[in-house]
């Protein structure tokens, strides 16, 4: 188990990331088990990956969105804390988002789940589902991009809050 962070002593808290769709790019994959390998010698840490929809030239972007809601709510479990990777959430410097990570190492006491969806983002079941949302940029990025980004920056939490030197300010 991860080394203990704020005043409880221990972490019970477990971080998830669950994507819908494989990571193809091979370069993004090693770089993702890189800093998910790095990020599990402070924390749990898991990624899931939902499987990609099926003959989606068939569906319309709603009922596209509304197919991969339901799968990603069948992933949730009781207790979890959902946070949606969501072009109109919170932006946070790599510092304050460290200061919110241990924020919620001290509060939540399952799952911190954070969710990227699918091309067209999430149906209004996963949004009423979530707890916050967090952008991690004004700018778009593509969703297997994005993955990698976000696995670095909560090794970068991880670093800034146990003061290592990874992190230059």
């Amino acid at each position: 188990m991860a080394a203990p962070f704020g005043g409880r002593g221990a972490v019970f808290m477990k971080i998830t990331l669950l994507l819908v769709g494989k990571t193809v790019n091979k370069d993004f994959v090693k770089l993702i088990d890189e800093y998910a390998g790095r990020v599990k010698h402070y924390i749990g840490f898991e990624i899931v990956t939902i499987p990609e929809l099926k003959n989606t030239k068939s569906l319309s972007a709603e009922q596209q969105k509304q197919a991969e809601g339901e799968l990603i709510l069948k992933q949730l479990q009781g207790g979890d804390h959902v946070v949606l990777l969501d072009e109109h959430g919170k932006e946070f410097r790599s510092i304050e988002f460290s200061e919110w990570v241990e924020k919620k190492m001290n509060t939540v006491n399952k799952r911190l789940v954070f969710i990227i969806g699918g091309p067209y983002g999430f149906s209004p079941a996963v949004y009423d589902a979530a707890n916050e949302k967090i952008s991690l940029s004004k700018m778009t990025f593509s969703h297997q991009m994005i993955r990698l980004i976000f696995v670095e920056q909560v090794y970068r939490a991880m670093t800034i809050m146990k003061g290592e030197p990874y992190h230059h300010e």
